[in-house]
């Protein structure tokens, strides 16, 4: 038999702050219809001061495992894909993320992909499950509270608007068969491709090795913030390379999960402006109700696309032996896909 990657268990969690459209449009002083209407947000949720990413992650690993009612020393592998901006600099959150959660038996491993970090983080776990017999579950866990990094007044930063916090978990079984080893869906093809030339348009200009806080080069009351090297160049540049980015990663991930881009029954996306996600679904020859779109959480960073299908899953939108494609795009710049089969709704 051929072994299979099984999602046992999807969950979120979402800060309890909520800034609305009406307050983004007072931070930003851009009109409230524009963030609605062209951003596509209805609100976003916001971290609490004492609430970082692995608190978050923590949370929704919690509740994934309570749902598949495992325990923590069930778990094989913990994986963290989410936002590169932690607690700490230089410093790995996974190992604490499977301590805090008690799987302290579980080797703990960390996916640095940013935006990319869903289909990236499910591709990894899937060649990782179907390659080693011995592993059979993985805590799969993500968040970002990227919002801290934007200021709504600065344009350099006005690009990631959308940010918002919030963190996802799910359990991944190893099964003998694409439909053994129980869980909701079977982890399929993936594709992901990377254009380096937009590798330095999006950072934190000052923390790294470059540009060290205190010191030199750096201011010591420094805030930091995500800023853009060349807003107008990386907007031309996206302009034109995204969509048929994301057409060759979608094409080549459902290809190899034996199927066609008129195959797709359900998109989970990363949130991205109504005009592009628009544009992407019309692409993929896919309607807007067969898409999950985050208006009321925004983009955080890896966690969008197992975020919508968690949601997709709980509205009953997964029928059974629907194909559902988790595609998304990340600075870098890297464009990844990975479909996923529903077995049971």
């Amino acid at each position: 038999m051929t072994p299979a990657a099984r999602l046992v268990g999807t969950a979120g969690y979402l800060p309890e702050h909520v800034v609305s459209a009406a307050e983004i449009a007072e931070q930003s002083g851009i009109p409230e219809q524009i963030i609605v209407d062209r951003f596509g947000l209805t609100g976003r949720h916001l971290a609490a001061d004492d609430e970082h990413v692995c608190d978050m992650a923590v949370i929704a690993g919690e509740r994934v495992l309570e749902q598949t009612a495992l325990e923590p020393a069930d778990v094989d592998v913990v994986v963290y894909f989410g936002s590169t901006w932690k607690e700490y600099p230089v410093w790995q959150a996974a190992p604490h993320i499977a301590h805090r959660l008690g799987c302290d038996g579980a080797f703990a491993m960390e996916l640095d992909y940013v935006s990319c970090g869903t289909p990236v983080a499910l591709r990894v776990v899937r060649d990782m499950l179907v390659a080693e017999p011995d592993l059979r579950t993985v805590l799969l866990v993500g968040a970002s509270r990227e919002a801290r990094l934007i200021d709504p007044a600065d344009r350099g930063t006005r690009f990631a608007l959308n940010f918002g916090d919030g963190a996802v978990g799910a359990v991944l079984t190893r099964g003998e068969s694409a439909t053994a080893g129980g869980g909701f869906a079977t982890v399929l093809g993936s594709h992901a491709t990377t254009n380096g030339s937009y590798s330095l348009q999006v950072k934190m200009p000052i923390g790294g090795s470059k540009r060290p806080v205190p010191g030199p080069g750096g201011p010591a009351d420094y805030v930091p913030k995500l800023q853009v090297a060349d807003l107008e160049d990386m907007k031309h540049g996206l302009d034109s390379d995204s969509l048929p980015a994301f057409r060759t990663a979608a094409e080549i991930a459902v290809k190899r999960s034996g199927a066609t881009l008129a195959d797709i029954d359900v998109v989970c996306p990363i949130h991205m402006k109504r005009s592009m996600h628009h544009a992407l679904l019309a692409e993929l020859g896919v309607s807007d109700a067969d898409a999950v779109y985050l208006d009321d959480t925004g983009h955080m960073s890896g966690v969008d696309p197992l975020l919508g299908l968690d949601r997709a899953r709980r509205g009953g939108r997964l029928r059974p032996g629907a194909l559902c494609l988790l595609i998304a795009g990340g600075t870098g710049y890297t464009w990844a896909a990975t479909c996923v089969r529903v077995e049971t709704s």
